[in-house]
């Protein structure tokens, strides 16, 4: 990679790329349970949920190829390790979002680690998506008033399925919290397991400080406190306790990631690195 300055374009980019990256992601983890839900009812709920994190991440990774597109040939070359990329944009052909998803090698992604983390069973699932879903509402909350004019439309946009995301886990963390004594027992430890993976979501990237300062992004520091308050409340009703441990993974927006993600991209990009550029 080159040592030349970053531009706001390229923070940009980046930007877009964490949002991306974490809807992806998560999104293809809730699909896991699909066919496999405790019930038929959430099952499908699931299945939506995580439709709608697909849904969201194809607006922004489209938001991103064209980012890409306009940028400056010399440019282009130092984005991405990945390439297969790098050869598409030496031959001259625009990305779009589906390079974006397919073509990008793991330390591309910018998602933070807590996506990434696999299902387990339903409590830690249910802990993941709590934890993301409550930051989330916070986040595209401040987001919709974001000077980048896309970014604000599609955190409008995404604020509404989010809200039910929002209600949806933390519905779960009570009825688990404050049910019987085994599922009470599942979802603390799925709670105290996920935590030390939530930090991470409220420190700052190079292009996190770099959109707050040209009001693209989101204030981090105002989110944490409306975060933590939320999730205070709904584990207080739930009758279930937050690890005072305050060591919090970190690494995934600088794109250094757990070996889950390795496995969860083989299985997604199988097909499309397999037989490069097919469709149906």
């Amino acid at each position: 990679m080159s040592n030349q300055p970053i531009n706001v374009s390229t923070y940009q980019l980046q930007y877009t790329l964490q949002l991306a990256d974490n809807a992806l992601i998560n999104g293809h983890r809730l699909s896991e349970w699909c066919g496999h839900g405790p019930v038929l009812e959430q099952d499908i709920a699931l299945a939506n949920i995580a439709l709608d994190h697909l849904g969201q991440a194809r607006s922004l990774y489209q938001y991103a190829a064209e980012q890409v597109n306009n940028m400056p040939s010399e440019t282009e070359n130092e984005l991405f390790t990945s390439t297969a990329l790098q050869q598409k944009m030496n031959n001259g052909e625009l990305l779009d979002e589906d390079d974006m998803a397919y073509l990008r090698d793991g330390w591309d992604f910018r998602n933070v680690l807590l996506v990434e983390q696999p299902n387990t069973d339903w409590a830690y699932t249910v802990a993941r998506s709590f934890f993301l879903d409550v930051f989330n509402f916070y986040f595209f909350t401040e987001l919709k008033n974001s000077k980048d004019e896309r970014i604000a439309a599609i955190a409008e946009k995404s604020l509404k399925e989010v809200t039910y995301h929002t209600r949806w886990s933390s519905e779960w963390i009570i009825r688990l919290g404050d049910g019987t004594a085994e599922s009470k027992q599942r979802i603390q430890e799925a709670i105290n397991e996920r935590w030390m993976f939530t930090g991470e979501l409220f420190i700052p990237s190079d292009a996190d400080k770099a959109m707050l300062e040209t009001g693209v992004g989101a204030d981090l520091n105002t989110i944490k406190e409306k975060w933590k308050q939320h999730v205070i409340e709904i584990a207080n009703e739930a009758t279930l306790s937050l690890p005072e441990n305050n060591w919090m993974q970190e690494g995934g927006k600088q794109g250094t990631h757990s070996e889950h993600l390795g496995y969860l991209l083989a299985e997604m990009q199988f097909m499309q690195r397999a037989y490069p550029g097919m469709d149906w």
